[in-house]
């Protein structure tokens, strides 16, 4: 047995599935089991792993990617609250923070850097501090 061919094994299995799971925006279950399986089928056999470790790491990664999600749900609420109260501002004179934007709010929509006010002459205002409604 060649102990120098099994963790160059390791080393390239853990490499290949990393960069697999780097390309994705999450690490998803399907990843966590392929990490899962080459950890144990390349650990050392004269010191195996205990098998409370890998119930720690899948707790671990279950609770992490809960957490992603419900943040990724409460971006997507704020998300929707902030164009709900924006809607208020259309019909009413808005003036951007540095005040050389100005004009009827026609429309609102959400931009790459928040929440946007488009006047009736096409310019659009970014809402936030320093911007004045009237």
């Amino acid at each position: 047995m060649s102990v120098g061919a099994v963790s160059s094994v390791a080393t390239t299995s853990q490499s290949s599935s990393i960069t697999t799971a780097s390309k994705k925006s999450t690490l998803d279950y399907d990843a966590f089991l392929k990490l899962l399986v080459a950890e144990m089928s390349n650990q050392d056999p004269l010191n195996p792993t205990d098998s409370t470790e890998y119930v720690a790491q899948f707790a671990t990664f279950s609770s992490v990617e809960q957490q992603i999600q419900t943040n990724s749900r409460l971006d997507s609420m704020m998300a929707v609250s902030a164009l709900t109260q924006a809607n208020s501002l259309i019909g009413r004179t808005i003036t951007s923070a540095d005040g050389q934007t100005s004009g009827v709010v026609a429309a609102v929509r959400a931009g790459s850097l928040g929440i946007e006010a488009v006047t009736d002459g096409g310019k659009t205002v970014l809402l936030g501090s320093g911007t004045v409604v009237e």
